[in-house]
């Protein structure tokens, strides 16, 4: 079994001079104040003629002094905006809106989107002293009370792991251990959508982000088949050099994974090779769909999803209660269903009930003692495997599975990265299995490496 280091803590994009403000609309359609838009009008003035470190000069002296900022009428706007009697609900909102106007405008030039760190980061300290602005401290004292609401919020969160996702700091393998999780979001393109939006997310934001995580996901494809390509040609060379004096130089490739050497190339034999006698991954798939086509009813359906499946996890394993647990809880679902025909809905539905079953299963309190209990018995290659088999059966529960993997994320993200190797290296070898499935770089070459 691999070396987990097996631990379980306790716990595309429009202009922004095209943006249509008052046509934004956040949650629960909650109407929009005149002195928000004029507000966000006013700030999305600013972004466009601005320099970001001005920008970001503005914003401080604006939300975290609350004091000193040079147009009375907008300090005006905000202390009418902090004292209503829904601003502990809806501030977060407005705050969030704020700081998107600034990145949305900062996100198109790549030169200036390492400012979205600096703006997030103005969270971290917003103790003011209140004592030389006495006319203000009230309004002032307000604000900061909000502003410690808005930290606690969803919105800041997400706004957090983007600073992450934008900051230009490369992560090493050594660092990976000692930093929280969280540091690590960047490395996980199919995260984004799932860790950067918030529920008021606007259209634009959406949009960046999908760029975002499409610019992302590109450049890991790329340097992954770079560096395989720069492996395979340092064997070649090493053969070469027993009949050879000659000896090319072959400029070094990094690898793109927080995996080793060793733990890459397993990774890649396990999803691009052969599994199963000469079958890959993808030949299972497309032989189990193509004898369930004839399948006559949805519950002779199942039976054989449960053969399709259970093959890849070990008999020894697998008959201590697993399989058992496993054809339980897939005979269970849709049960209603069973002497109906197999079709799109329910051939969607059942794998979005596996993949809750195999990862997790909630929310609030994630239940994942099962997706623990594979990766510890069977390794991440195999689990991560059966996850596959799932995926290359119905392409559109994709968004399902990497929601699972968000919903890990984001309840171990303050833990250190030793103690969550498991996830990490489970969240490495997810990002080599889409890739090589689902990505948008041709890496079906790597199915002929041994």
């Amino acid at each position: 079994m691999e070396n987990l280091n097996f631990q379980v803590p306790n716990k595309f994009t429009p202009k922004v001079e095209e943006i249509e403000v008052t046509a934004w609309k956040d949650p629960y359609t909650r109407q929009i104040r005149a002195e928000e838009q004029k507000l966000y009008k006013h700030l999305l003035h600013w972004a466009q003629v601005e320099s970001p470190s001005r920008l970001i000069e503005r914003f401080h002296s604006l939300f975290i002094d609350g004091a000193g900022y040079p147009d009375s009428e907008i300090v005006m706007l905000l202390d009418q905006i902090i004292s209503s009697k829904q601003a502990e609900q809806d501030f977060k909102f407005v705050l969030n809106r704020c700081c998107h106007i600034l990145i949305n405008r900062w996100q198109m030039n790549p030169q200036q989107q390492i400012a979205i760190p600096e703006l997030v980061t103005l969270f971290e300290n917003t103790s003011t002293k209140v004592g030389k602005h006495s006319y203000r401290s009230k309004s002032v004292r307000r604000l900061q009370e909000l502003i410690k609401l808005f930290i606690e919020s969803e919105q800041y969160v997400t706004l957090r792991r983007l600073s992450q996702v934008m900051s230009k700091t490369a992560e090493l393998k050594n660092e990976a251990k000692v930093k929280p999780l969280g540091t690590l979001i960047r490395r996980y393109p199919y995260l984004y959508e799932h860790c950067l939006l918030s529920e008021d997310s606007t259209y634009e934001h959406q949009q960046n982000i999908r760029q975002i995580q499409a610019q992302a996901q590109a450049q890991f494809e790329i340097g992954l088949s770079q560096y395989v390509t720069y492996q395979v040609r340092r064997s070649h060379q090493a053969k070469k050099q027993a009949e050879s004096p000659t000896k090319l130089i072959i400029p070094p490739v990094k690898n793109p994974t927080l995996l080793s050497d060793g733990e890459l190339f397993g990774a890649i034999k396990q999803y691009a090779g052969r599994v199963e006698g000469s079958y890959s991954y993808r030949d299972l798939a497309q032989s189990f769909l193509t004898h369930s086509s004839k399948t006559p009813s949805f519950g002779a359906f199942k039976n054989d999803l449960y053969a399709y499946l259970i093959t890849s996890i070990e008999p020894e394993y697998g008959k201590r209660q697993f399989n058992k647990k496993f054809q339980t809880h897939l005979q269970n679902i849709l049960s209603h269903n069973d002497s109906q025909q197999v079709n799109e809905f329910l051939l969607i539905r059942t794998c979005s009930h596996l993949l809750n079953f195999l990862v997790v299963n909630s929310t609030q309190q994630p239940q994942h003692f099962i997706f623990i209990d594979l990766v510890a018995n069977l390794g991440i290659n195999i689990t991560v495997g059966l996850l596959l088999k799932i995926l290359l059966l119905c392409r559109k529960v994709k968004p399902y599975l990497e929601k699972r993997f968000s919903i890990l994320f984001n309840h171990y993200e303050s833990d250190s990265g030793a103690a969550v190797m498991w996830l990490i290296q489970s969240l490495e070898n997810l990002n080599v299995a889409l890739s090589i499935h689902f990505g948008s770089v041709d890496l079906s070459y790597l199915n002929q490496l041994r």
